[in-house]
């Protein structure tokens, strides 16, 4: 059954999209996590888990608002996003995720989503770093992907405010109001004194999001090639560093350029989704610009939602996010 499962998690990974890829790590690491806090009891047995080493240990991965701990620790900002130790805490934020990423990857393209993650939940940890040496003068450690998603939850409502949600009980909402909802949740939160530095967190990922999808849309920098790019080079060296272990070299290698031997039939403005094509749009098989045709796209799922679209919709809206 291990192996089973395990062939399921490398073809998924494999083969999903971002989203998929960054649920599967997150939830693997939470799997790990609390295995070890069950070795941790059983060699300490009747001991708490602040006492037995555990909390100790699980510090080592967290967000901290110790200058000097971060300084001596420099990899937390990162692992900090990918732990949980809460079940309900990895389920949420893995359904936000879920939710909230397959609208951000459907619009503006996959390898959007990873540098917006990790570039909201680095800016949801110097939140909560500034939020506790500024306002609360304590020091404190946090942990969970929730900056991050926060950071992908308000790029989905500035991207396709007027999605259509169908949510339990309540019926079709408009993905403005559910976001407006939750933003302002989070905003009450911080006077709740248990977790200020959190609240905190995930209002500057959300406001990184925001930031996000402004320079894409205002034809700014782009941030994903440089992030992407950095990601590449990581995966690359370990994966030299396992070739040259194992002796077997990995020829796997994602890469989001066009190749420059071929034309990019898919090429769009610098607006791309957000606004109209200023030169260079290209014809579909139906004789449709091919910005026109996403405009009309959008503009049916503003009316209907998603689940409208035609399997052939999706799938030109699908080719038509990437670049």
């Amino acid at each position: 059954m291990v192996t089973s499962i395990w062939d399921d998690l490398k073809r998924e990974f494999s083969s999903g999209n971002m989203i998929t890829r960054l649920i599967i790590i997150n939830v693997a690491v939470f799997v790990v996590i609390n295995l070890l806090k069950v070795g941790f009891a059983i060699a300490y047995p009747g001991v708490s888990p602040l006492a037995n080493g555990f909390q100790d240990f699980l510090h080592l991965f967290c967000m901290s608002s110790d200058g000097w701990y971060l300084l001596t620790h420099p990899w937390i900002p990162l692992t900090s996003m990918f732990l949980h130790e809460g079940f309900w805490h990895v389920v949420w934020n893995m359904l936000f995720l879920y939710w909230f990423g397959k609208i951000v990857g459907g619009f503006i393209g996959d390898h959007h989503v990873l540098p917006l993650y990790l570039l909201s939940g680095f800016a949801g940890g110097f939140a909560f770093y500034l939020s506790d040496v500024l306002i609360y003068g304590d020091i404190s450690f946090a942990l969970g992907a929730s900056g991050a998603v926060n950071g992908i939850i308000l790029a989905s409502a500035i991207i396709a405010p007027d999605y259509i949600m169908r949510l339990l009980f309540i019926g079709d909402v408009k993905l403005k109001y559910v976001v407006a909802v939750l933003l302002f949740l989070n905003l009450i939160s911080i006077a709740n004194v248990s977790n200020t530095g959190g609240a905190f967190a995930h209002l500057g990922g959300a406001l990184f999001g925001w930031f996000y999808i402004y320079q894409l849309r205002s034809g700014g920098f782009d941030m994903s090639g440089p992030v992407n790019n950095i990601v590449n080079a990581f995966q690359s060296f370990f994966q030299n560093i396992l070739g040259f272990l194992t002796g077997k070299k990995n020829k796997l290698r994602v890469e989001y350029k066009n190749p420059k031997n071929k034309p990019a039939t898919k090429s769009r403005s610098s607006k791309g989704v957000f606004g109209k094509s200023r030169g260079n749009a290209k014809s579909d098989t139906n004789g449709v610009p091919h910005q026109e045709r996403v405009d009309v796209i959008l503009e049916k799922i503003k009316k209907s939602g998603y689940e409208s679209l035609t399997e052939e919709e999706k799938e030109f809206l699908f080719n038509a996010s990437k670049k």
